[in-house]
């Protein structure tokens, strides 16, 4: 392929899949490459190595000058997108975290992760004897979401709203949704007003969840205010709700395509650990965020000046040669292929995913009970994915298997 033939940054590229072949020519003979698209231009930067350093450096490359996001913004929105965590530098991003890693110790995780189990085995129940589903809503989506509602404090029966506006946000380029910009911003604002409900009923009735844990944390006279705290939960449940739905339809789909490493796995259950760490290389959901250069700076051989934007492709880097061997290979054994490797919750430095660990065990969880009782899982239609540049997402996912009748737990 050709440099000229790089169509990275359009949404329908993506319709059928991953554009491997462009990132690799990327890699290959441009990793830190100036593309126009949109009426503007980003230095994109597809080779591991570069997309670390620029994931390390925040004070070189800021998440806060034009935001983590692709998108130009409007000032009026830039303004209220910078207070996001996800589009703080340091210091400011440093005293924010400090307060909502509270609510994300190793004891409350494990808490949920207890419940969790439960909630999978109802959730492969529901669909055991049918003998048919399609994979993604009613199986993968559903697990992501129950976790946050637990986390938040979200009534159970609530959980498909933060679905819905979760989807009119990120997928509002996708003709499935037919979502407007108003509607989108309409969804964001119905998720603020959602929050800012659950903080004030949190507040007088507190509870032992990650709302009122957020609520009440203090580090050095700092303290979530309320748009801190809607901001936050809007991030909270639209990344905690995607990233982790995409990643278990992905990993099932490779499972599937791969019967192999599915057998090794069926074999050895024990194997799940490491076969996690390719699930996240291989599907990587979250496929790039955007910097913008804070100074001049010379990266990969590139003179990038202060102002320029710069969008490290994470799908590209974790089919970096340079760092795995046969990296189109999906190898539940690989070895190595611990996060500092696979780059699927952002290479490290200060925006490293907070939810990283609820994300494996998530993951964990799922894929022992769909093993367990649906180990014949098969594609029983076309796999309909989702048209962004930004979430490696898939809608829909039709599945058959044999039908087995499981008690609900």
């Amino acid at each position: 392929m050709d440099l000229a033939e790089v169509d990275i940054y359009n949404p329908d590229t993506y319709v059928e899949g991953v554009p491997h072949e462009m990132f690799a020519t990327l890699r290959r003979e441009a990793p830190v490459r100036w593309i126009e698209h949109d009426g503007v231009g980003s230095w994109t930067v597809t080779s591991h190595e570069h997309i670390v350093r620029v994931n390390r450096d925040a004070k070189t490359f800021s998440s806060w000058v034009g935001t983590a996001l692709l998108p130009e913004m409007a000032p009026e929105n830039l303004e209220q997108q910078r207070m996001m965590m996800l589009n703080l530098d340091p210091p400011e991003h440093t005293k924010l975290r400090l307060i909502v890693n509270k609510a994300f110790t190793p004891r409350r995780i494990e808490e949920l992760v207890d419940r969790l189990r439960v909630r999978a085995r109802a959730i492969v129940a529901e669909v055991a004897d049918r003998g048919s589903c399609d994979f993604v809503t009613d199986v993968a989506a559903e697990l992501p979401l129950q976790a946050i509602a637990e986390l938040l404090g979200v009534p159970q029966e609530d959980r498909h709203l933060v679905f819905d506006w979760s989807n009119k946000m990120i997928g509002a380029e996708d003709p499935e949704f037919e979502v407007s910009p108003e509607e989108s911003g309409l969804a964001a604002v119905e998720l603020y007003e959602y929050a800012q409900s659950l903080a004030d009923d949190k507040r007088k009735h507190p509870g032992n969840d990650i709302v009122t844990t957020l609520l009440e944390a203090e580090v050095e006279g700092h303290r979530l205010t309320d748009l801190d705290f809607n901001l936050f939960f809007m991030l909270l449940a639209v990344a905690g709700n995607e990233t982790t739905r995409n990643a278990i339809a992905h990993s099932m789909l490779a499972l599937i395509e791969h019967p192999d490493e599915r057998s090794k796995l069926l074999a050895d259950p024990a194997k799940l650990t490491s076969a996690i760490e390719e699930f996240l290389r291989w599907a990587t959901p979250v496929m790039s965020f955007r910097r913008t250069a804070t100074c001049d700076v010379e990266l990969g051989g590139q003179q990038i000046r202060e102002g320029d934007r710069v969008v490290m492709w994470h799908m590209a880097g974790n089919r970096d040669e340079a760092v795995f061997a046969d990296p189109y290979r999906f190898d539940i054994g690989r070895d190595p292929n611990l996060h500092l490797q696979q780059i699927a919750f952002g290479g490290g430095g200060p925006h490293f995913c907070l939810g990283a660990n609820l994300a494996r065990a998530e993951m964990r969880i799922m894929f022992t009970e769909v093993l367990a009782v649906l180990p014949d899982m098969e594609l029983s239609g076309p796999v309909e994915r989702l048209r962004s540049n930004f979430i490696n997402g898939i809608k829909h996912m039709p599945v058959s298997y044999q039908p087995v009748s499981v008690p609900a737990p």
